[in-house]
């Protein structure tokens, strides 16, 4: 057999459908391609009739044909297809096995059945072969043929209209003219003969068939002229398929690519002794290969590497024109779908393709969805950029919130449009919302952030502005201590409050979150307040005990003391813990209320007037203790910073730790006054003056006396000079009596020697002994004589011991120093 025409057997004798043949015949004749445009043409026939030859000839098949020269037997077994050849639209030629075979007896119809009920629904023209000698007859071989085709029609529900083509073979001299009206005849008869279901008792032939009939020569006899009517026969079936043409109505038609499976069920029910429901199994074949296109384009779809390339490209990041990269992907497989099922039952093809759709919808969702939340990943980071920005370049906040929001919803939008995709109205609203409430998150996370900046800052120029000034007001401790410190809080506060007024303008905030955060920054200024005078009265005492030293140590003019002896001790102690105690009073509480208090007072008549003494405990018990409480009247508890009776105990603290300085005080007061004071009481000198009368007018008449006093005084300045009278009684009565007892003979001897050694060192030669006895004795009464410059050195001198009195340091006799460098000039004269 010839490749062009690819015969192959459908149905074998036994009724065994050949599935591969079929499938192989459709895949090697492109048949699934035609859509509908496709024919089927079988022929029926006794056995022997010559059927496969007419189909040969009309269709250049190349159908087994019977040897004559063999016998007459069997030829064609079961049903064979075959491709016409040459002949438009694709036309499939089915050659079924002859009827009244002798092979399969004369009660063996239940094959002619099925292979006729077969055709019928099948075949859109169906040849019936019969010889032209038969016609008129009561009992030839065509009429169980027909009743046949009649009684199985009737098992189609809404059969379609078949073209039934009566080929009359071995034509002989009659008229075609009479041989027509009579083979009607005759076929109107049989199905009037024909059992009909209740449904079609009166419904007429014309409803079920087209009839057609033809003539043609013996083929033996008349080859050709045979030929030449089987040609113009074949001309027929061109454009079978148009309006008018040789087929029928076609209602009942299965598409190309459903031909195969339509066939194999028709045949399972027909084997199964069903009736056939030509509607129900177009509906049916169409739900079988739609779902079947259906499932086979989307599987081609989830391995498609375009698709595949754009869902990766999906997952890295954002991917532009989304949208129109995937609809032309989904618009190609479902054209694809569209083509392949556009001749299907057209319910079962939409609805098998709102499957397909939603099958790939769902499959491209995760993308999409996936697409989104890159779009808003890069909204939002667009957002903080330009937020950033904007605010960089001083722009008010909820301004550029305002701005950026409104410009990054745009672009979201706009994303969305490009990501959308022709085959879905995907609702992107919830990732919307989403964005929005991330910028909004976002933007609220940076006003608190920026307000949390703002009010830092000024927290950090309150306790700048605050802390010092505050430390070096609370040092100073005076009356104007808190009114300074409650001015100074006001101004930095309302300096602060103002800055931070105009800096929250562009945040656009409600009056009520202002005033809370005005009242944030003047409550922190308050602590700052409040913590550094907790922090004064932790170290008050400290603080105290400087002040003392500082008034107690310092004159008016800030120089350190020096007790003199003039200073009034018990006045300067009591002015230094005056100033000590109203530091005391000044942190005892917070007055940032100017609320009006007795403080100061009650420390004051408490403390300075000695109500803590010991000798407090002997007054009367009728007479309460203003410290003996834990509280200050007018004072909260929560402003409270140094009890009454705290101050109690830190007033006994303070006097024990400065008590030790004024006791100091008084004992080099006393040391000064002993070590300056060389004199006799006044009543001394007044009884020296009355008593000593006489005793002073005898010196006055007698010089001789004088010189004597005179002489002995300045042996007794030499000799306290010598002995350093003054430093020996520093370190006390006793101690220096007996240091003095101890040196007194020594400090004489050695005096007397050194007026001898002068005195010898004076002497020269006997012719000048006379003239230098004379010059000694005048240079010791010149010497003798009281005088300016004599009687000042040893006033010099003792003030020079006294003021050198805390250094020990040693001063010797001018007098002596000048008796040592003049002998030390003798000798080296001589």
């Amino acid at each position: 057999m010839e490749a062009d025409c690819c015969a192959t057997q459908l149905i074998d004798g036994d009724g065994v459908f050949n599935v591969d043949g079929l499938h192989n015949f459709i895949s090697t004749t492109k048949m699934a391609d035609c859509g509908l445009s496709y024919a089927v043409v079988a022929i029926m026939g006794p056995q022997s009739s010559g059927k496969s030859t007419l189909m040969n000839h009309l269709f250049r098949t190349r159908f087994r044909e019977m040897d004559a020269y063999r016998g007459r037997s069997q030829t064609t077994k079961g049903i064979w297809i075959a491709k016409c050849v040459d002949v438009e639209p694709f036309t499939i030629a089915m050659d079924l096995e002859g009827t009244d075979g002798r092979e399969r007896g004369e009660d063996d119809t239940t094959f002619e059945k099925q292979s006729a009920l077969f055709a019928l629904a099948v075949a859109d023209i169906v040849l019936i072969n019969m010889w032209c000698h038969d016609i008129g007859r009561e009992q030839a071989a065509n009429k169980p043929l027909l009743k046949t085709v009649f009684q199985v029609m009737m098992r189609l529900f809404s059969p379609r209209k078949t073209t039934l083509l009566f080929v009359i073979r071995d034509k002989t001299k009659t008229p075609f003219e009479y041989l027509e009206p009579v083979l009607r005849e005759d076929i109107q008869k049989i199905w009037d003969a024909v059992a009909k279901p209740e449904a079609h008792k009166s419904t007429p032939l014309s409803e079920f068939f087209n009839v057609e009939v033809t003539a043609l020569s013996s083929y033996e006899e008349k080859e050709e002229q045979f030929k030449e009517q089987v040609a113009q026969l074949r001309q027929r079936f061109f454009h079978s398929i148009s309006p008018g043409g040789l087929a029928g109505d076609r209602r009942g038609v299965v598409p190309a690519s459903g031909f195969s499976f339509s066939a194999q069920h028709m045949w399972k029910i027909i084997k199964e002794n069903k009736d056939l429901d030509l509607p129900a199994h177009k509906v049916m074949v169409a739900t079988v290969r739609c779902e079947e296109i259906a499932n086979e384009k989307f599987m081609h779809l989830s391995s498609n590497e375009g698709w595949l390339a754009l869902e990766q490209a999906v997952q890295e990041g954002l991917v532009t024109q989304f949208g129109r990269k995937l609809s032309s992907i989904l618009e190609v497989f479902l054209s694809e779908y569209d083509l392949e099922t556009a001749y299907f039952d057209e319910g079962v093809r939409c609805a098998k393709r709102q499957q397909l759709e939603s099958k790939t919808l769902s499959l491209v969702h995760p993308a999409f969805t996936t697409l989104l939340g890159h779009l808003r990943s890069v909204i939002l980071e667009k957002f903080k950029t330009r937020l950033e920005d904007l605010l960089s370049r001083g722009e008010g906040f909820a301004s550029s919130v305002r701005n950026c929001l409104h410009t990054c919803m745009l672009e979201f939008d706009k994303g969305c449009a490009d990501a959308a995709i022709n085959q879905a109205k995907w609702d992107a609203s919830k990732v919307r919302e989403k964005l929005q409430r991330d910028i909004e998150a976002y933007a609220y996370s940076v006003c608190d952030a920026k307000l949390s900046e703002i009010i830092a800052k000024y927290e950090k120029q309150l306790t700048v502005a605050l802390n010092d000034p505050i430390e070096s007001l609370f040092e100073a401790g005076g009356k104007d201590t808190w009114p300074s410190i409650r001015k100074l809080l006001k101004h930095e506060t309302e300096v602060a409050v103002s800055e931070l007024q105009s800096d929250v303008t562009g945040f656009e905030l409600d009056n009520d979150t202002v005033d809370t955060m005005v009242q944030t920054l003047r409550d922190y200024a308050r602590n700052v307040v409040e913590k550094k005078a907790k922090e004064e009265a932790g170290k008050i005492l400290i603080r105290m005990k400087d002040r003392f030293s500082t008034i107690f140590s310092h004159d008016n003019d800030s120089m350190p003391r020096i007790w003199t002896g003039k200073e009034d001790i018990r006045k300067i102690t009591k002015d230094a813990r005056s100033a000590s105690l109203k530091l005391l009073s000044v942190v005892a509480a917070i007055r940032l209320d100017e609320k009006p208090d007795k403080i100061e007072n009650v420390l004051s008549s408490s403390l300075m007037d000695g109500a803590v003494d010991a000798s407090s405990q002997d007054r009367s018990l009728t007479i309460a203790d203003p410290l003996a409480s834990s509280t200050w009247k007018e004072v909260s508890p929560k402003d409270t910073l140094i009890t009454p009776v705290q101050c109690k105990a830190i007033w006994r603290q303070f006097k024990a730790e400065t008590e030790f300085a004024v006791t100091q005080a008084i004992s080099a007061q006393e040391a000064y006054k002993r070590s300056n004071n060389w004199l006799p009481p006044p009543w001394a000198i007044v009884a020296l003056i009355v008593l000593g009368f006489n005793e002073f007018m005898l010196l006055l008449k007698n010089p001789f006396y004088l010189m004597i006093l005179f002489v002995g005084f300045l042996l007794s300045k030499a000799l306290w000079v010598q002995m350093d009278i003054a430093g020996e009684f520093r370190h006390g009565t006793l101690a220096g009596i007996l240091s003095i007892s101890s040196k007194f003979l020594p400090t004489v001897m050695n005096l007397i020697r050194k007026l001898a050694e002068e005195a010898q060192g004076h002497s020269t030669s006997e012719a000048t002994t006379t003239r230098t006895e004379l010059l000694n004795s005048q240079s010791f009464r010149n010497q003798s004589k009281p005088n300016p410059t004599t009687s000042t050195i040893p006033e010099s001198s003792v003030s020079s011991n006294i003021s050198s009195a805390d250094s020990d340091v040693e001063y010797t006799s001018p007098n002596l120093a000048h008796r040592r460098s003049t002998k030390n000039t003798e000798v080296e004269l001589s």
